[in-house]
């Protein structure tokens, strides 16, 4: 049980911050409403009804989604790797590899695609 206490401690610490944070601005925070500030923020767009189907979205905005999934995959599985890089010897290096080369193969054919260029 001792090994747990600095993780309880942390959560302890993160939600005493969070509650603390939104004590304080709930607080200290101006309260003016209007009818502008109680609308749907939309990025400063008018919001317009949607179309029956949902209308259709540019792929790109999938192909961004897949990217940031592939990228933070590829970090869930590194990090681990490379902690525990001398257990696993000459088999976890040639995985590695391999899967990173996976990972780079995807890589270039988004970047030939456009996929990468912010329009």
């Amino acid at each position: 049980m001792n090994s747990y206490v600095p993780i309880l401690v942390l959560g302890a610490l993160s939600l005493g911050f969070a509650v603390v944070s939104i004590g304080a601005g709930a607080l200290t925070g101006p309260k003016r409403y209007n009818r502008a500030k109680l609308d749907a923020y939309e990025c400063g767009i008018e919001p317009t009804p949607q179309p029956v189907g949902g209308g259709r979205f540019p792929v790109k905005y999938y192909l961004t989604a897949m990217l940031f999934i592939i990228f933070d995959i590829e970090i869930v599985f590194l990090y681990p790797w490379a902690v525990h890089f001398d257990a696993l010897g000459i088999f976890g290096l040639v995985e590695m590899v391999l899967f990173i080369v996976t990972l780079l193969a995807a890589y270039a054919y988004v970047w030939r695609r456009g996929g990468l260029e912010w329009d």
